[in-house]
């Protein structure tokens, strides 16, 4: 139930400041259902969402990781002078009782500030991806010093490839929807490379490669620009959770450096679009060189080809199982997901070691 009384006693819930007068849909959003929040004056002031309890399963983890991300960043916005913080970083409203959600009986809900002045851009330029690069860059910059533990993972083991791989060989010994028999190919593609794209966990077990509060949704929609086309803030912080920074700079190539669609049928037209890839790199390093370690920069390369893999992966996965995750268009949608990703993967393969030569020459790390 959505109309307009029943989200006003919902918002009667929340410390506003202002009158909630009324209430429309907002954004094009595929998890949490949003609302613009609008004053007498027709004024939007607030957005109202219901969080998705089924992806996102416990949310008091969830929303004091977000309080503690926009707090710690506010702090430093204020320390170096930013006059208009309000714009520059989500705010949340607390309920009347102080908590950081409310819980109906049946959904949880929670009210943000809106941003004013604010808008997402659709075109992605070289520029578009250079300030993209900078501002994930900043906002990974801006949390390096919080206290290891101290935001948790909202969606446990998002990134984890030794999880993927073991869920994908589950759905190979289960064969739940017949079609191993039909795709050994891709099985075996994917198989050999397994041990390949495991790398940073063991890294991450010796000590030698670090876990850091990442983003794990970088695509240019996640950032609100203003109307002079200047990035503000870093957006839909849901996911953000420790990781390893290859995983935010492999995401936002994969799926913005890719001149294909993610589930492209025409594997002829899938290519690495350079000139995006290095516009970001440059943008994401002029702000993360600060705090990375040399080990971390010279592995950025590897990061695309990871994410890319683990993405192959999921899909396929989903589609051993029969289609249970991932909404598709047709029987075979996400076995197509898959090979368009899996050519993308053998193109970011070649290119790999010319692209880490790339990275390190921006950041002057020599070999």
């Amino acid at each position: 139930m959505t109309d307009r009384l029943f989200l006003r006693q919902i918002l009667e819930q929340f410390d506003l400041s202002v009158a909630a007068i009324d209430v429309e849909p907002f954004g094009e959003g595929l998890i949490n259902s949003t609302f613009k929040v609008s004053d007498a004056d027709g004024v939007p002031m607030y957005v109202l969402q219901r969080i998705n309890h089924l992806v996102f399963r416990d949310v008091e983890v969830l929303q004091n990781n977000i309080y503690r991300v926009t707090e710690h960043i506010r702090q430093k916005l204020l320390l170096t002078g930013v006059t208009d913080v309000d714009r520059r970083v989500l705010n949340l409203v607390p309920t009347t009782v102080g908590r950081l959600y409310h819980f109906d009986g049946e959904s949880y809900w929670r009210v943000y500030h809106f941003i004013r002045g604010s808008k997402s851009l659709s075109m992605l330029t070289p520029e578009s991806a250079y300030l993209s690069g900078q501002m994930f860059g900043n906002f990974q910059c801006m949390l390096s010093d919080l206290p290891e533990g101290s935001v948790k993972e909202s969606i446990p083991g998002f990134h984890n490839m030794p999880l993927r791989l073991s869920q994908f060989n589950q759905a190979l010994a289960e064969d739940r929807a017949g079609r191993v028999r039909e795709v050994s190919d891709i099985i075996d593609e994917l198989k050999r490379r397994g041990d390949a794209y495991c790398v940073q966990e063991e890294l991450y077990a010796k000590g030698e490669l670090p876990k850091r509060i990442n983003h794990c949704d970088t695509k240019l929609n996640n950032i609100l620009f203003d109307e002079n086309d200047t990035p503000l803030c870093v957006v839909d912080l849901d996911t953000v959770m420790p990781g390893f920074v290859l995983s935010d700079f492999g995401d936002f190539v994969r799926i913005s450096g890719n001149m294909g669609a993610e589930d492209e049928p025409d594997l002829s037209k899938i290519a690495l679009n350079k000139n995006i890839v290095l516009a970001y790199a440059e943008g994401y390093l002029s702000k993360a060189v600060s705090f990375l370690t040399e080990r971390e920069v010279r592995m950025l390369a590897y990061g695309p080809a990871l994410m890319t893999y683990m993405q192959a992966v999921r899909f396929f996965t989903d589609y051993l199982n029969g289609d249970i995750y991932y909404k598709i268009a047709h029987e075979h949608h996400n076995l197509q997901r898959t090979r368009a990703q899996f050519r993308f993967l053998q193109i970011l393969e070649s290119e790999q070691q010319g692209l880490g030569e790339e990275l390190l020459s921006l950041t002057q790390v020599k070999s």
